[in-house]
């Protein structure tokens, strides 16, 4: 049994962490045009006590977009919009990553700058409705398979995403490889149906994320300066897998000799397990998230099931969480129906202690 506990000093790519709170990436639909608001320059500054901050989903790409008002980083006014919120993060001591999520087939036209169908391994629509702006509620698109061929090229867009977000200032990038998005879709046998080197095997399908994650690290000047997000079992954007404990476990064992940065893991119903089972297996910091609140974050680093606990829709209305938790306060509940309206409501009002 370990001494650590939330408010242990850590270290993640070299660098120093207060605590082992981590600020968990989350969509917030605040962003212009796919350029993050001014209003994110706050949003992110008030929460700059987290041990590390991940940012919210950010496409490489205008392909990777797929929601209503999130952002991009393949621009240059993106970059510029990105650069204020480092700096606003950097000035009050915190420390963030940048989040790059390619939405793959999870996507509306509506939601998007480019009239292209989206991509995704197999040619396989998700169930399921996403929000528009214009049309309102709509099924998501029918995806166009990847051609052998463009895979490289989506790699390289995740590369270049790395460059941008460190030109923007940020210490760090996450692939984010989780919750149905395209990593995920190549990982997972419901949504992945090819036959090329990219589909079948399990050795096949961790090929797409073990060269993205290649391609950004030498992007990055070194893998410590990135991380991946996993969620094993997660049901949610219509995905399945025939074996999830197979498919993630080969997964890490593969990506573990990289030196990233960190391995950040979503728990969930279904295996139930896979904390347990992915730790041991990865050589580097491990990131827990999931549900957690502070009696069992404090318990998974006591017992040596993660050297950081991500934190979610507490930090949506807890700015000061880490106070919070240290102090044993009230946390203040969040108010769902703002959580991804445009304006400052419910984004950056909810009131320090």
């Amino acid at each position: 049994m370990s001494s650590t506990n939330l408010f242990s000093a850590g270290r993640i790519d070299g660098f120093a962490t207060p605590n082992r709170i981590v600020m968990a990436p989350m969509t917030r639909s605040r962003a212009s045009n796919e350029v993050p608001s001014e209003l994110a320059i706050e949003y992110y500054s008030q929460r700059a006590t987290a041990g590390l901050i991940i940012s919210e989903g950010t496409a490489p790409s205008a392909m990777g977009i797929g929601y209503a008002r999130t952002p991009g980083i393949y621009t240059a006014e993106q970059i510029a919009a990105w650069k204020k919120i480092t700096d606003g993060v950097h000035a009050k001591g915190g420390r963030i990553f940048l989040q790059i999520m390619h939405v793959g087939r999870i996507a509306h036209s509506a939601n998007r700058s480019i009239p292209d169908a989206p991509v995704a391994p197999s040619a396989i629509r998700a169930a399921g409705k996403m929000w528009t702006d214009t049309q309102m509620m709509q099924d998501n698109d029918l995806p166009r398979a990847l051609e052998t061929a463009e895979i490289p090229g989506v790699i390289a867009e995740y590369a270049q995403a790395t460059r941008n977000a460190l030109e923007a200032g940020f210490d760090g990038v996450e692939l984010h490889a989780a919750s149905g998005y395209l990593p995920m879709q190549f990982l997972s046998t419901g949504s992945n149906h090819r036959t090329d080197q990219y589909g079948g095997s399990v050795e096949n399908r961790i090929r797409f994320v073990v060269e993205t994650l290649q391609a950004m690290s030498a992007a990055a000047g070194g893998a410590s300066k990135v991380g991946i997000k996993l969620s094993p079992g997660m049901a949610f954007n219509d995905i399945q897998d025939d074996n999830p404990v197979e498919t993630y476990t080969e997964l890490v064992k593969a990506i573990s000799p990289l030196g990233l940065a960190y391995l950040h893991v979503m728990r969930s119903a279904e295996p139930a397990n896979i904390l347990g089972l992915l730790r041991p297996l990865f050589n580097g910091p491990f990131i827990a998230g999931g549900g957690f609140d502070l009696a069992s974050g404090n318990e998974i680093l006591r017992e040596g099931g993660a050297d950081f606990v991500a934190y979610g829709r507490f930090y949506i209305s807890n700015p000061d969480l880490v106070a919070r938790f240290e102090n044993g306060a009230a946390l203040a509940e969040a108010d769902a129906s703002t959580f991804y309206m445009p304006g400052p409501a419910g984004y950056i009002d909810y009131p320090a202690l």
